[in-house]
């Protein structure tokens, strides 16, 4: 969650892989799998099958998976834009969105002393230090104010039927939140940038890939390759590199060229520089699957609400209310009848990426607000919102506008893939639909 929308709102998930309940199985999946995956293997490596979790979305997505010997339920919200993953830990717990260490024979914290206590993440924004035991103690702090902080420890993850051992990560037992009790509903988080603590890298994986529908919620996360016969060709755009350390540029995040925007077939007429990062960094765009909808600096997100608002003259009725800020960053709203089955026809808006294009269409553009009525209408507001006004200086493509597209993330080529598909129908050919 590289910028914001840290509360965590998602449904539990439970991954419903029939290999997750019987071990047998898992040797029929592993060589199901393994043509696809001997066609992308990476040098000097062994190929290894791709590994399979189904999840939900909200506000956040989460996957399901266990941690501890013996294992351990828990349910994490699946963030690109975070480097660290981290659980709520707690001696005998109370709720099942805990994890208790003590419990788990495979635990073992990070001693002060230890190379990881010093690496250099920019998840910590404070340095690790030593605890009154000698661990390594970290903090985390997000945009929307919320923090955890604990130790860091390792312990074995399972995905899909394998086991992962020694995987490091935060062990919380302590926080403040702006939402607690949105928060209890999971048990903390699952870092995928590309950073040397993020899951996906101690993993050892190469290339992931997700599908989130947009019919009923669910989607799938597959570690691996994902060449299969019923995908369409996929479009890539390169990850920017740069390898000067700059203050305001995350060097491990999924940045790709953002180069215009356009609406139906009308590019906004914006100098190209605006979307380059300044000489502080300033200004990049992230892919992040923990931020919900998508955000864009002032003067590009002021060009797509007049763009958009001219060109629903007539179709779309603007909510008149200068005090309203839908999350406090989407001032562009419109009013809705209740009784109309669905929204009108409405223009696409299209990012337009170096080598790829993500359209954003129909639903996808607008979001009910939960139990706001304004006489016989509902409120609806535009699902792009303003960097500005959140105080970030960087553009974020969230998992709302990701939908039935499937995001490829290539690691070793250092690109990100997209190719629009039906979520839905791609999660019941990888066998976890209906979780």
């Amino acid at each position: 969650m590289a910028a914001v929308n840290f509360t965590l709102l998602s449904l539990l998930i439970f991954c419903i892989l029939s290999l997750q309940l019987n071990p047998c199985l898992c040797l029929i999946a592993q060589t199901v799998m393994l043509p696809i995956k001997a066609q992308a293997i990476s040098s000097g490596s062994i190929p290894k099958p791709p590994n399979k979790l189904s999840f939900h979305h909200n506000v956040s997505l989460t996957v399901s998976l266990t941690v501890g010997s013996p294992p351990q339920n828990v349910t994490m919200v699946l963030d690109t834009g975070s480097e660290l993953s981290w659980l709520h830990c707690k001696r005998t717990p109370t709720t099942p969105t805990t994890f208790d260490p003590t419990r788990s024979k495979s635990y073992s914290p990070v001693p002060c002393t230890s190379p990881i206590c010093r690496t250099r993440t920019r998840d910590f924004t404070l340095p690790v230090s030593c605890d009154s035991k000698g661990l390594c103690h970290a903090i985390l702090s997000y945009a929307d104010a919320s923090s955890v902080e604990g130790s860091l420890a390792a312990d074995t993850f399972r995905v899909d039927g394998s086991d992962l051992p020694r995987m490091v990560f935060g062990c919380m037992d302590a926080g403040s939140s702006t939402n607690p009790d949105e928060d209890s509903k999971t048990t903390g988080l699952i870092g995928m940038n590309r950073g040397s603590l993020s899951f996906v890298t101690q993993m050892g994986f190469r290339k992931f890939s997700y599908c989130i529908s947009g019919r009923d919620s669910t989607g799938v996360l597959l570690f691996g390759e994902t060449t299969f016969p019923w995908l369409r060709p996929l479009n890539y755009t390169p990850l920017v590199q740069i390898s000067t350390p700059l203050p305001y540029f995350d060097r491990v995040a999924y940045t790709v060229e953002l180069e215009g925007i356009k609406v139906s077939n009308k590019v906004l007429p914006l100098p190209k520089s605006v979307f380059v990062p300044d000489h502080t960094g300033a200004g990049q765009t992230m892919v992040d699957s923990g931020t919900q909808f998508t955000f864009l600096l002032g003067p590009v997100y002021t060009a797509l609400k007049n763009e958009f608002v001219q060109q629903t003259k007539g179709v779309l009725r603007v909510y008149e209310d200068p005090n309203f800020v839908f999350q406090g960053a989407m001032d562009l709203c419109f009013r809705v009848g209740l009784t109309r089955p669905s929204l009108p026809p409405l223009p696409t808006v299209s990012l337009m990426f170096r080598g790829a294009e993500m359209s954003v269409s129909a639903e996808r553009l607008m979001y009910r607000v939960p139990g706001m009525v304004r006489g016989s209408d509902s409120v609806y507001c535009f699902t792009f919102g303003n960097s500005d006004l959140l105080g970030i200086e960087a553009y974020v493509i969230g998992h709302h506008h990701q939908q039935n597209v499937w995001m490829e993330f290539d690691l070793a080529n250092l690109r990100v893939g997209l190719a629009e598909v039906r979520c839905d129908l791609a999660s019941q050919r990888l066998g976890v639909a209906g979780a």
